[in-house]
């Protein structure tokens, strides 16, 4: 939850009035999905008892067809010289800007650059092979595309499964410790190459958005393949 963690405080500091409208609805921790995904790669660590050491970087992406939301995630990082979480420190090092691919068909080979995590309404993790994933998948990709453009999907996805592997994501996560005195959630989440049909807008949007359940804490990050 570290980069979570420094896109709040980031954002806290340079635009609290956009953070609160992020974050917090009715002075409580808001529920609603974020316009945005994120991923990170970490090139040349160690981990040992628990504790990271990084020899070389960390890359992070973020995502987001919002405009609002992108500029002031932008402004927001390039204001942050370095950033505490716990026994870490992050150091800034640059900020690139990169232009997304063009979608121009109703079928699109697609990788991940986070895992994709899609669960049914009993929060059961779901495989892409599994009947309901496809179902689950147009049910958050709805929601998400509606929080985000006022409308949902167009017409209904369909998900082909080309090369994907599971992946267990670890996340300690607050409400999940309070709820369950579990200091660790585990996700059965999948990495790989899959293929998307469906209306050039929704998967445009989506490409953008990150599909999935737990975009907003680095999961489900696409880039077209």
């Amino acid at each position: 939850m570290m980069i979570c963690s420094l896109l709040k405080e980031s954002l806290k500091k340079t635009n609290e009035e956009y953070f609160r409208k992020l974050y917090i609805y009715e002075d409580k921790k808001s529920k609603r999905t974020k316009n945005f995904t994120f991923s990170i790669y970490v090139k040349d660590y160690e981990l040992q008892d628990g504790i990271f050491t990084v020899k070389d970087k960390i890359t992070l992406n973020i995502s987001t067809p919002d405009y609002e939301c992108g500029i002031n995630l932008y402004n927001a990082l390039l204001n942050a010289k370095e950033f505490n979480y716990k026994n870490y420190t992050l150091y800034k090092q640059s900020i690139k800007l990169i232009r997304e691919k063009q979608i121009t068909e109703e079928e699109v080979n697609f990788k991940t650059l986070s895992p994709i995590y899609i669960k049914d309404k009993n929060n059961n993790s779901l495989e892409p092979d599994y009947e309901d994933f496809e179902k689950e998948l147009n049910y958050i990709s709805d929601i998400v595309l509606k929080q985000y453009r006022g409308y949902g999907l167009k017409k209904d996805i369909h998900f082909t499964k080309v090369d994907m592997k599971r992946r267990v994501v670890k996340m300690d996560i607050t409400d999940f410790k309070d709820k369950t005195n579990k200091d660790i959630m585990y996700l059965n989440a999948y990495n790989g190459v899959f293929k998307l049909c469906g209306d050039i807008e929704d998967l445009r949007d989506l490409y953008m958005l990150g599909i999935g359940f737990r975009r907003n804490e680095g999961l489900g990050m696409i880039e077209v393949f």
